[in-house]
């Protein structure tokens, strides 16, 4: 068992009811995991990082390096990110995406790889880049069947189905994409084409209006 110590500063997207994470006071391994939305914060109050074996800090769109800073390749300690994916409005998937940089610490991620595992999580190891790994390869994905539909290749109908039934998918993207939320698309794809300068990034149309929809 571990020593779990929780900061959570409200609104995670990641553990939006409740982190199911046991403590146990008596182990001589200790974890520090922060969540939510004000994690900054949380992590520079820290007097001594190194009284913790493992700190996570749950990453939203933004890099583990905001936190720990770049150190020309070089960064990397016992402090890691993550990310449980969720689909825009949907309940948060069982995949974590477990962020380390160039020099983590292989013991932090055998640590934090099963403290996530013990839960029935999936983990998945990226590096510290922006999007991650299923952000990177879906958004662009979603950007190109929004823009096929606005050249009208075919209806929204006929490429869902298309989709689903060539490449075996249980649901076509632009279902996906009405029913998760097109506004939360189009921000992660803007983050992403901000950060990364690639056209593949940049929101689709359809993503866009429903965007200026919402904040309006």
């Amino acid at each position: 068992m571990m020593h779990i110590q929780l900061l959570d500063t409200k609104n995670s997207k990641s553990f939006p009811d409740a982190v199911p994470f046991a403590v146990n006071t008596s182990s001589d391994t200790r974890i520090l995991m922060i969540i939510g939305d004000s994690i900054l914060p949380a992590f520079e109050q820290i007097s001594n990082l190194h009284q913790f074996d493992l700190i996570l800090l749950e990453l939203d769109l933004e890099c583990l390096g905001y936190y720990t800073g770049e150190e020309m390749g070089l960064e990397g300690s016992h402090v890691l990110g993550f990310a449980r994916f969720r689909m825009g409005d949907d309940p948060p998937t069982p995949l974590i995406e477990l962020v380390k940089q160039p020099n983590s610490s292989h013991t932090a991620l055998n640590l934090a790889k099963t403290l996530f595992e013990e839960q029935q999580l999936t983990v998945a190891v990226c590096s510290d880049t922006p999007g991650r790994i299923v952000n990177r390869l879906i958004r662009p994905y979603l950007n190109a069947v929004m823009r096929r539909l606005d050249d009208g290749l075919a209806s929204a109908t006929d490429m869902d189905l298309t989709l689903k039934l060539g490449l075996g998918y249980p649901e076509g993207p632009l279902s996906l994409l009405s029913r998760s939320g097109l506004a939360h698309h189009a921000k992660v794809s803007q983050v992403l084409f901000d950060a990364l300068g690639k056209p593949e990034f940049a929101p689709a149309r359809r993503a866009r209006v429903a965007l200026d929809k919402k904040n309006s």
